[in-house]
């Protein structure tokens, strides 16, 4: 393929003069003939331009499968946030990407998704429904689980430290009865004989809480990451003779909802119940009072997962990785010394 040197070399000029000539710079001073004689080499070399050979490049095409319905993410702007972040970049980076939730391929014919060179899943997948995956391409990155990391690549954050961090937050307060209120546990069956996916946010409060020896089962509560459970939680929570005075809550869009319930019910954030989310999902800055929350950098998650896919896709890596991305607490106006 032909350079600008090699057109240089041959119209015996210098290599910044071919390159402004061939972008049709008007302020380069050369006469007519010396410009004609540029282009009418360049195209007996049948030179291309940097822009033109990227435009000829194979577009790779991705299906960005999400795990749950269209409604549930509208529901909850964390799974929202990932997928466009990925569709933004994908656009940018003229990669071609198919975005699909698993229930509409669940229940078509695969062979509609043939011809993806990798996929992105978002969310917590069965056994069943990552041989469905693999079925559409054997490149696949998870986001928010790692169902085989010796086989699959797959980003995931530091929940752990999260909630630690959370929780030291309060109890660094006065706080020590602390409650709960987080998703339940998934049943899943990979690589674990039926035995359930650790719960790292409710398993990692049940160790901070022996840790200060304030642990008590009544005051953890669990359902789905939803405005809907959240408030439904924090009522019930709310019945309790003893109330915690703070309460770790694993999703923004539940701590939403436990924000009704308790004003509902009488009680001020933070005078009476201090509150921590988790995620900081844009609106949590604009609750009364501001949410304190652990921030994922969901953005960062998605732009990670396509540049694991498509060095993956081009290097034809079979060494998996697993890439735990850092999370951070962001101190707002809903916890109080006690």
């Amino acid at each position: 393929m032909a350079t600008i040197k090699d057109i240089a070399s041959a119209a015996g000029v210098s290599i910044s003069t071919v390159s402004r000539i061939l972008n049709l710079d008007k302020t380069l001073n050369v006469s007519e003939d010396t410009r004609k004689k540029v282009l009418s080499i360049a195209e007996e070399m049948n030179y291309v331009t940097i822009k033109e050979r990227k435009s000829k490049l194979k577009n790779h095409t991705i299906g960005i499968i999400c795990s749950f319905t269209e409604v549930k993410e509208l529901n909850d702007p964390y799974f929202l946030s990932i997928r466009m972040t990925i569709e933004k970049k994908c656009i940018e980076d003229n990669i071609d990407f198919k975005s699909l939730y698993y229930t509409k391929i669940l229940n078509d014919d695969t062979s509609n998704y043939k011809g993806l060179d990798g996929i992105i899943a978002i969310g917590i997948f069965q056994d069943d429904e990552i041989k469905k995956l693999r079925e559409l391409s054997q490149n696949i990155v998870f986001i928010d689980s790692s169902p085989d990391e010796w086989e699959f690549d797959s980003i995931v954050v530091d929940l752990k430290y999260g909630v630690r961090k959370a929780l030291e937050y309060l109890y660094s307060l006065g706080h020590k009865d602390i409650g709960y209120i987080g998703a339940k546990v998934i049943p899943h069956n990979n690589n674990n004989n039926g035995v359930e996916l650790v719960n790292y946010r409710e398993a990692t409060y049940k160790d901070f809480m022996n840790e200060i020896d304030n642990l008590n089962d009544n005051w953890i509560f669990k359902g789905d990451f939803t405005p809907e459970d959240g408030y439904n939680l924090m009522s019930k929570a709310l019945n309790l003779n003893n109330i915690p005075s703070a309460f770790f809550i694993a999703s923004d869009p539940m701590a939403i909802g436990a924000y009704k319930a308790i004003q509902e019910n009488g009680y001020k954030i933070p005078d009476d119940i201090s509150i921590v989310g988790f995620d900081d999902i844009a609106t949590a800055q604009y609750l009364s009072p501001s949410l304190t929350t652990v921030k994922v950098f969901t953005d960062f998650m998605g732009e990670t997962a396509l540049n694991t896919l498509i060095e993956r896709i081009k290097d034809e890596r079979s060494l998996s990785k697993k890439i735990v991305l850092p999370v951070k607490l962001i101190i707002r106006d809903s916890c109080k010394l006690v």
